[in-house]
């Protein structure tokens, strides 16, 4: 079938396996990002609409115009349990692109939740379906639904680089994507960070206010 001009669609992507999602879950998007170099999340507006949403999935990316969803009914349809949709519409932020009936077919379809580089209608309706949804902000405007729009191409969403198949990690902090290649290693070093800042508690709770990694750099600083 030949698609309308300006589109692309890619059917088959490696998707990250459900038992390396699982090893994420929990984790939180902090030691998830300092594991990366620090500088993993999306841009800070990028924020679940309910504080208690959290989400861990593979990335099925959408690009679309500013002010159209049509792709994202696509990608709905094309949709596996525990992908997220990374949906990047250029930090378009005057028309929403989702709303209660993109999150009701988002939940029926499995989803583990939505990323929107954009704006999001019918807030309180989408926290009542449950489906984790972070996204710049609010707005009633609508798009329309005209296209053109790719589907599981590299997207870049709020500043970060989104591959299809890459791990999507938020919660109340933000979004973290986590490359599918590199996951194993991430996961190692976000045992070591946790391991670390278990030590670094209990320093502080048996009465150390500077925990002692802090204060000797602060005396090879010379402060």
């Amino acid at each position: 079938m030949t698609l309308p001009e300006g589109w692309q669609i890619v059917s088959e992507v490696s998707r990250a396996p459900d038992e390396l999602l699982a090893r994420f879950r929990g984790l939180g998007t902090g030691p998830v990002c300092d594991a990366l170099g620090r500088f993993a999340a999306m841009d800070h507006q990028i924020k679940p609409l309910d504080p208690s949403m959290d989400l861990v999935g593979s990335a099925l990316t959408v690009w679309t115009r500013p002010c159209d969803n049509i792709a994202i009914y696509k990608a709905l349809e094309m949709a596996q349990p525990n992908d997220v949709l990374v949906i990047a519409t250029n930090g378009y932020t005057t028309n929403s692109v989702s709303g209660e009936l993109t999150t009701l077919v988002g939940r029926a379809r499995g989803l583990a939740g939505m990323v929107i580089d954009g704006m999001v209608r019918d807030s309180r309706e989408i926290i009542e379906i449950g489906l984790p949804v972070f996204a710049r902000g609010l707005t009633p405007n609508s798009p329309y639904k005209d296209g053109p729009a790719k589907i599981n191409v590299p997207v870049t969403c709020g500043g970060a680089s989104v591959n299809p198949g890459d791990i999507v990690v938020g919660d109340t902090d933000g979004v973290v994507v986590v490359p599918q290649e590199t996951a194993e290693g991430v996961l190692e070093r976000v045992a070591a960070i946790h391991a670390k800042e278990a030590g670094i508690r209990a320093e502080i709770e048996a009465g150390e206010i500077i925990p002692r990694n802090m204060a000797r750099l602060l005396r090879e600083m010379g402060l």
